[in-house]
């Protein structure tokens, strides 16, 4: 009988999948770290800089993104091919099946060198980051959205003094854009608070059921959409430019899209020197393009 010897084999996928413990991956923002965050935007810095502009030349991102998805889709499958690499999209039911993730990984380790999935389940992201020998990284889940808003606090950092001296209130129930400022918040030791109506509130966070009085202390103001099912208990809760004036000197409305003018932020509020939301956004390209750099290493 042939004696097998692992340094023998001709096929890179076995020393690949040998190395999944020692990769980089992005599911949640502690995965970064206050340290991983700050390379992150030093990175973000040197691509609007104009460097690092063919860092991806060779490489392939399997993308996973629904129809829907406009913004991240638009930033990360540009943000791969103007970095000389390849995107090849699929929708994220192509996860859906009954073949293993562990499998699935490392077949895609024969040609992928980055993941980036978008897929509503993030355990689904967790077994495959487990199995993977390539980055994965979370473009949204039902959980969280941490690219989203690594992306808009990179953007704060560009025009505050001092964002991480800010006081951030956000507006919205217990999902993954809320979740997702709580993990930056505890990761950078931000002071953050939630605003809604009872029955909606954030576990581990400081809560205020009072909009006028809340409003008073803030200086970051972050919305979410409505759940559909609950409008009516949010309807005393939309930002207005009126309510906007109570706020800190200087304070800034960060609404996260897609948002709804007459619901969660009222039209004239969207329509004043209040919101930030166009020119935040517009350093998504280069902060998803750095943290695929950043977890590539």
């Amino acid at each position: 009988m042939t004696k097998f010897h692992a340094e023998e084999c001709p096929f890179g996928t076995f020393f690949r999948i040998l190395e999944v413990v020692n990769v980089k991956h992005l599911i949640h923002l502690s995965d970064l770290g206050e340290k991983g965050i700050d390379e992150v935007f030093r990175l973000a810095d040197e691509l609007r800089a104009g460097k690092h502009r063919e860092a991806l030349q060779g490489k392939t991102a399997v993308l996973c993104f629904p129809s829907a998805s406009l913004r991240t889709r638009v930033t990360f499958e540009k943000g791969v091919a103007a970095l000389g690499g390849q995107p090849i999209l699929f929708p994220p039911e192509t996860l859906d099946k009954k073949e293993d993730l562990k499998d699935v990984a490392g077949y895609l380790a024969n040609w992928a060198d980055l993941l980036v999935i978008r897929h509503r389940d993030i355990r689904l992201l967790e077994r495959l980051a487990a199995n993977s020998a390539c980055p994965v990284v979370n473009a949204m889940t039902d959980e969280n959205h941490p690219c989203e808003i690594l992306s808009d606090l990179y953007a704060l950092s560009r025009i505050r003094q001092d964002f991480r001296r800010d006081h951030y209130l956000f507006f919205g129930e217990a999902g993954n854009i809320g979740q997702s400022w709580k993990e930056a918040a505890d990761v950078l030791g931000l002071s953050f608070v939630q605003c809604c109506p009872q029955g909606f509130e954030m576990d581990g966070v400081k809560v205020c059921h009072d909009l006028d009085e809340a409003m008073a202390d803030a200086d970051i103001v972050c919305t979410d959409a409505w759940p559909k099912e609950h409008k009516e208990a949010f309807r005393k809760f939309q930002i207005t430019k009126q309510r906007m004036e109570l706020a800190r000197p200087g304070a800034l409305l960060n609404p996260c899209p897609p948002f709804t003018r007459g619901e969660e932020v009222s039209e004239d509020v969207i329509d004043s020197a209040f919101f930030a939301g166009y020119s935040f956004k517009s350093c998504l390209l280069e902060v998803q393009q750095a943290i695929m750099l950043s977890c590539r290493g």
